[in-house]
């Protein structure tokens, strides 16, 4: 069973505040009149088993959820870093901002929002039943 797993219609998004994406991301959500579960990353600490989730429910390295041009991380790291799972874990929960993209969770589905509008898009089409990992 999934650490997430919540009522059926609940949506969940975990978004940093410092990011213009983030509070754009949570606009949307909360212009929406699902049940839902905000975690600003900034405030409340994500466990290293959610971060493996989110990551393997989008398909992708733990790694692959940062934002390697971002300030906090090139003040410490390279383009070319290799690190550990662990240590890309450690990454985000000290340095939450680092967040590439928010997550949206929509009925255990999975989505890196890059584009914030489309989470209205995601929501009104959740009735239809989307059941596709995507990367919007």
């Amino acid at each position: 069973m999934s650490v997430f797993s919540t009522n059926e219609h609940m949506i969940k998004l975990y978004y940093s505040s410092k990011s213009s994406a983030g509070k754009q991301a949570l606009g949307y959500m909360q212009a929406s009149e699902k049940d839902q579960l905000a975690i600003d990353i900034e405030k409340t600490k994500v466990t290293g088993t959610q971060w493996k989730e989110i990551a393997e429910q989008l398909n992708k390295g733990i790694g692959d959820l940062i934002d390697k041009d971002h300030p906090a991380f090139t003040k410490r790291y390279d383009e070319h870093t290799s690190l550990e799972e662990d240590d890309w874990i450690k990454i985000l929960q000290k340095h939450p901002e680092v967040l590439a993209y928010p997550v949206l969770i929509i009925n255990e589905t999975f989505y890196q929002i890059d584009n914030p509008s489309h989470i209205e898009h995601l929501l009104e089409n959740d009735s239809k039943g989307i059941d596709e990992k995507k990367h919007i």
